[in-house]
Formats: C-alpha cells, sequence, structure tokens
C-alpha cells in the first residue's frame, strides 16, 4: 500500500513504479539491493549459462552489426596476413569490430593493448621486472645457496598484448591496438618492422647460455605461460590486428600502406533499429522508434555516439523507467552531442 505522504513515484519497496535508488537526502537505507540488472553491455564478469548473462565483451560482439563493405574489408585484410586501420567518431564501433570477429570465428579473448601519448613499442612486447628479481634474489639468500639465489628469470618476463598475439599458435589471435593516433610520434615507425617481420626477440633472454633450457615466460593472457628459445618470438600466423584511430592525425605512408583501411560511418536509422534490437530485443525496438527518429535528427547538428541512444532506450523501455518528466530531462542529457562544450 502506498504511504499516504508519499507520491506513488517515490515509494521505497520497488513496487509503485520508484525508479531511484539514490534519494540525496543523506539518510542511509538498502537500496542499493533492489537495483535491477545492469544494460547488457554493462554486464562485467563470467559468463552464467544459468542466466545467459553475458559479460560485457561478449555482449558487445554477440550484438554487433557489420556493414558488408567494412565486412569485405575485414575478409581482405584477412587474406593479405595486414593489419586493419579502422577509422571512425568516438563510438561508432571501431573497437568492438575486433571482439566482433575474434567471436564470429573462435580465436578466443580479445588481446588488448590501449595506446597513450606514453605508450612504447616495448610496452607491448614485453616487460622484464630487473629489480624485482633482484629483490627476491636478496630475501632468498638467507636461505639457499648463492649459486641457487638468484630465481628463474621467466617469472619475472610478462609479454604484452602484442608479444603475445605474436607467440607461435596454430591459429590466429586478435589483437586491438586502441586509439593509435593517441601516440608519441614515433610509434607508428616503430611498428612498422614487427608487423612486417611477425617477430621480435627479448634480449635478456639472449644473453643467456645457448646450451641452457626454453624459458617459461607469463603471457598477456590471465594465468598465461609461453616457453620462448634463446630469447625469440616469431609467429606460426600473423595475428589479426585491429588498429584503432579517431582521426586525430595522419599516420605515416610507410604505415598506411601496410595497412588495410576501413572507415566506420555512423549507421543508418534501419541499422541503429537493428541495433537496438539485438542489445535490447524486439520490444526495444518497437518502444524506441520515436527515440531513434530524435536521435537521428539531433546528429545532423552535433556528433552523437550509437550508445548513448541504447542508453536512453534502456532508460525509456526497462522496468525501472523513471517517471515522464523526469525521463525527457535525462534523455536531452544523454543524448548531448558530444562536440558541445559545457557541463550537461
Amino acid at each position: 500500500m502506498v504511504p499516504p505522504d508519499q507520491p506513488p513515484e517515490a515509494v521505497p519497496d520497488g513496487t509503485g513504479g520508484d525508479w531511484r535508488v539514490y534519494k540525496g537526502n543523506s539518510a542511509p537505507h538498502g537500496g542499493i539491493d533492489r537495483l535491477p540488472p545492469p544494460p547488457p553491455w554493462r554486464r562485467f564478469g563470467a559468463y552464467d549459462p544459468a542466466t545467459a548473462g553475458r559479460p560485457a565483451d561478449l555482449e558487445r560482439a554477440v550484438s554487433y552489426r557489420v556493414d558488408p563493405l567494412v565486412a569485405d574489408k575485414v575478409n581482405a585484410a584477412l587474406h593479405l596476413r595486414r593489419p586493419l586501420l579502422v577509422t571512425g567518431k568516438p563510438g561508432s564501433g571501431k573497437s568492438t569490430l575486433a571482439y566482433n570477429i575474434a567471436y564470429e570465428l573462435g580465436l578466443g579473448p580479445v588481446l588488448y593493448w590501449p595506446i597513450s601519448s606514453r605508450t612504447t613499442l616495448q610496452q607491448g612486447l614485453y616487460d622484464y621486472d630487473a629489480i624485482g628479481r633482484v629483490q627476491e634474489a636478496n630475501v632468498r639468500r638467507a636461505n639457499v645457496p648463492a649459486d641457487e639465489a638468484m630465481p628463474a628469470i621467466g617469472r619475472y618476463v610478462r609479454l604484452g598484448a602484442l608479444g603475445t598475439a605474436l607467440l607461435p599458435q596454430e591459429r590466429p589471435r586478435v589483437l586491438l591496438i586502441d586509439e593509435l593516433d593517441k601516440s608519441d610520434i614515433d610509434l607508428p615507425n616503430d611498428l612498422l618492422n614487427v608487423l612486417e617481420e611477425g617477430r621480435f626477440s627479448v634480449p635478456e633472454l639472449e644473453r643467456l647460455p645457448e646450451d641452457g633450457p626454453p624459458v617459461e615466460v607469463m603471457t598477456a593472457d590471465d594465468e598465461g605461460r609461453a616457453v620462448i628459445r634463446r630469447g625469440q618470438v616469431r609467429c606460426l600466423d600473423f595475428p589479426i590486428v585491429v588498429i584503432t584511430s579517431n582521426g586525430e592525425r595522419e599516420f605515416p605512408p610507410a604505415f598506411l600502406r601496410r595497412c588495410v583501411r576501413v572507415a566506420i560511418e555512423p549507421p543508418s536509422g534501419e541499422r541503429l533499429a537493428d541495433i537496438v534490437a539485438a542489445h535490447l530485443g524486439e520490444e526495444a525496438r518497437d518502444g524506441g522508434r520515436a527515440l531513434i527518429a530524435e536521435f537521428l535528427d539531433r546528429r545532423r547538428t552535433g556528433d552523437l555516439a550509437t550508445d548513448q541512444l541504447l542508453n536512453a532506450i534502456y532508460l525509456a523501455t526497462s522496468g525501472a523507467r523513471p517517471p515522464e518528466a523526469t525521463l525527457e530531462q535525462l534523455v536531452e542529457a544523454i543524448m548531448r552531442p558530444l562536440d558541445t562544450a559545457g557541463p550537461g
């Protein structure tokens, strides 16, 4: 029963249409326990077959809808064993393309290498924790003979995402090099030789005795291990490399000629409807037609990302939808153009 001193939209037990978990009145309560499930693209953790609750990366891969021309260029890159250079506006699905390729071709988890202005080629290939190895040796010297104090070097070498992708494997891995245009100006040129030759060396392992055993090192996979012989890593089959760029800078011609370039264009109204249905179901597509039309209208005068539309439709069609007046204000904030300055 609704308490007489509360409006229907403020009922705290979740049965009267109250969508608010946080009240903003500084009075502690257990409202977090009735927070509904997250949107499909914001689920984290392992796949739960009992509830079909897919983690976010898998959800994005399954629900992705690709333009036929983009699919053709992906196939060209696969046949040529060349990297894909994917450009497009933020939120257009550039990164998701890598997850979709890995999912459809059954190639396991995507190896992810995010790029910043401080990223170096070395970080993508491997890291050697020399200080950690020396510190452990100092601790062990009190309990073992001096010639046994230095721990195995492989425990302190971890391959990066690029290094792991270049391991000799029967089936290629998918490597996502995300937002390369944010990098230092030299990184694209530094990548050229590695991407052309499909190999690299680990000098710290090359210096080990030639008659020594192969070294087992860590990889970019969770709990992953790989054996390296004489400090050399060389792929058997070139990995599927997806390089994304927001188009904020030009790349050297020598780099561009080694890539298959693809531009992700903003989806049409029908494709937007298909994307909504893939993520939220047919009912959300039908119930979100007005928001799709509003999104297309707003996109004519400003930059908008597809996930802004998904967020708005999820709020408007989920079981925890806000009251109509509140929803209008939230849609206005959620679908605010990305190139608009100032607070929302």
